[in-house]
């Protein structure tokens, strides 16, 4: 099975496609983590990512279409794929589905997060990060466990982002909106969306997600 999975910041995409990965063998493949594997590979591909950042350049669609192409290719995985922040744009949709009907592949389904604004940007302000593993944390649904470490690495050192607070995060709703929403009717008119309550505590989110996949 392959799928992508759409929300706006906060919304709990890592954490579900970390569920989706250990429940379903499935592999995630995040934009972000895709980009610094392939700069740190050496691959001709990798230069060429380092080179466009070390310019502080955007990295173009096309580039990461190639590098998702070269992970699909090569990398094999028994339950599948998740996209995980990207796309992000109909142009990114388009260039992603052409690249999975050339490889023969089909995409499943698109888990659409759906969250309340306000109940988003209270839950952000609250949440610290594992700086070790990444791992996400909220003072008021799962707080850092007493000992003070991390449960998924051991870590002890947790941090909020400085961008997680009111004004900010409006602001990043309100660019997610603009540029991503178009991709839900995009994906409802292909017949794949899949809406769930991004809202609802991490297993019943997962729950839900398990619901609209089987």
């Amino acid at each position: 099975m392959n799928i992508i999975v759409l929300g706006p910041p906060g919304a709990g995409k890592g954490t579900q496609a970390r569920i989706l990965v250990e429940e379903r063998r499935m592999a995630q493949l995040s934009t972000g983590d895709m980009l610094r594997d392939a700069r740190r590979s050496g691959s001709a591909i990798g230069r060429t990512v380092a080179e466009v950042m070390d310019r502080g350049d955007l990295v173009t669609d096309g580039i990461v279409i190639d590098i998702i192409r070269e992970r699909l290719e090569n990398d094999g995985s028994p339950g599948g794929y998740i996209f995980d922040g990207f796309p992000r744009t109909l142009a990114q949709a388009d260039a992603l589905g052409e690249l999975l009907d050339d490889l023969g592949f089909r995409l499943d389904a698109v888990v659409e997060m759906r969250v309340n604004d306000d109940a988003l940007v209270r839950r952000i302000s609250a949440r610290s990060t594992c700086a070790g593993c990444g791992e996400v944390y909220n003072d008021h649904t799962r707080p850092i466990p007493e000992d003070g470490r991390c449960e998924r690495c051991g870590g002890t050192d947790f941090r909020r982002r400085a961008d997680d607070n009111d004004e900010s995060l409006r602001t990043r709703l309100m660019a997610y909106y603009k540029q991503t929403s178009p991709l839900i009717g995009y994906y409802h008119a292909k017949g794949v969306l899949r809406p769930v309550n991004g809202l609802r505590d991490i297993d019943g989110v997962a729950n839900e997600i398990r619901l609209a996949l089987d």
